[in-house]
């Protein structure tokens, strides 16, 4: 028993262990162009994370009238329902207001306040009207007197919430039949004759009361929070048909165990997906959205890039599964759960997070695509894309199109170089 304890510690370690994780960390910080990526993904998170702190019209902190505030985390109250304004700064001109004491953003304006003393696209460079040199408009307007700077802060949130959430859902997803199927194969997962019933029963249940009998609903209500609703249906629909499984499997003919080729299946579905059109599939998705929202692009990227994450952790889990470390747990009985979650899985995480890299760079690309097109986003939003579309009107708003531009440009890259420097730290 010692032995077995002893290989499989040693082969957990070998795999998992600090040393594994040191040695990609210190080949992936001899590349220059990787450490400089990482330090500017961190400030683009930074101005993400604050982006309501560094560009808003609100005060951080303001005193009126002897009482005290803070306009901008209270906005955050405000939006989330658990507050409301009082009366006299319902409609505040927060720019015109008598303070008695006052901290502004750095950049005073948000993405979406115009400044109507400087519409019709004023350059960086050109003449302003403008009570004092802190509300320059740096970077310019556009033809609604926005702050391009401002803008710019905005898109940067933007583009970090698209590529972030976007792959997280494409990662849960990849991780969920990647690790299904490369760890169980075409001979390991077994289910009763009760449960592969019930859940085939169960499959086309909630398809029809999840989505086919809320269609109307999907469609003319709000799409999300009723997308949430259908998505829960769907789950309880597997959860109540689980447990009459569970009931059945006392009746000796349906407790018979029955052998499921879940990776063949499995690859077949990732095909399917992988033969859908992705851009196709977007446009049709988001033309049924009846108010859109960059939330919704989130979600769609996600439900497309998924495939190739579940591919990583297939090949993976198809090699690590054999190996003696994974035996050695088998043979001691520990549960299936425990012995994929606990040393399965943190083993092919390492090619995940290259495929992650990668994949929050084209979502990045891809959203500033849709936003272009005017596709996806509400006319309120402020994006890279969307600012970039303003610049087409005008093409003599040089400044509409460099920044966002570059913008892009650099996260892309900062993204694609990351993953290049998880790839060779990885071969080495």
């Amino acid at each position: 028993m010692s032995t077995g304890s002893n290989i499989m510690k040693e082969e957990a370690a070998s795999y998992s262990g600090g040393g594994y994780w040191y040695t990609i960390k210190k080949h992936f910080k001899k590349s220059r162009s990787s450490k400089w990526s990482l330090r500017i993904l961190i400030v683009l998170l930074f101005i993400a994370l604050f982006s309501d702190f560094i560009a808003n019209e609100k005060p951080l902190y303001c005193q009126i009238d002897g009482v005290t505030s803070f306009p901008v985390l209270k906005n955050y109250l405000v939006k989330t329902k658990l507050s409301k304004w009082p009366p006299q700064l319902l409609n505040m001109d927060w720019s015109n207001a008598d303070y008695n004491k006052v901290i502004f953003a750095p950049i005073p304006y948000s993405a979406t306040t115009m400044d109507m003393n400087n519409t019709g696209y004023i350059s960086p460079f050109g003449k302003q009207d403008v009570k004092s040199k802190r509300f320059w408009h740096w970077l310019g307007t556009d033809k609604l007197g926005r702050d391009t700077l401002a803008g710019m802060i905005a898109g940067t949130r933007t583009a970090m919430l698209v590529g972030v959430i976007a792959m997280s859902i494409a990662t849960i997803i990849g991780l969920f039949f990647g690790t299904i199927a490369g760890y169980f194969g075409d001979n390991k997962f077994k289910l009763t004759r009760a449960q592969l019933l019930m859940n085939i029963i169960a499959l086309v249940f909630a398809i029809f009361f999840a989505f086919i009998a809320r269609q109307y609903v999907l469609a003319e209500g709000n799409t999300l929070f009723e997308l949430f609703k259908s998505l829960l249906i769907f789950v309880s629909v597997f959860i109540l048909f689980n447990l009459l499984a569970s009931i059945l499997n006392f009746i000796p003919f349906l407790k018979k165990e029955v052998t499921i080729p879940i990776d063949i299946l499995i690859m077949r579905l990732i095909e399917v997906m992988n033969s859908i059109p992705g851009l196709l599939f977007l446009l049709a998705m988001l033309a049924i959205i009846k108010h859109p929202s960059i939330l919704y692009v989130m979600l769609f990227i996600g439900l497309l890039r998924w495939t190739g994450i579940a591919r990583f952790v297939r090949a993976e889990l198809l090699r690590i599964r054999n190996l003696k470390y994974i035996e050695a747990t088998e043979a001691f009985g520990f549960k299936t759960m425990r012995i994929i979650v606990k040393h399965a899985i943190p083993n092919a995480i390492t090619p995940v997070l290259i495929t992650i890299a990668f994949g929050i760079a084209s979502a990045i690309l891809l959203e500033a695509f849709l936003s272009f097109l005017g596709i996806g986003v509400g006319p309120e939003e402020v994006t890279w894309g969307s600012m970039l579309s303003h610049a087409r009107t005008n093409f003599s708003a040089w400044w509409l199109a460099i920044f966002p531009g570059i913008a892009i440009f650099i996260t892309v890259t900062v993204f694609n170089l990351i993953g290049e420097g998880l790839t060779n730290a990885v071969k080495r």
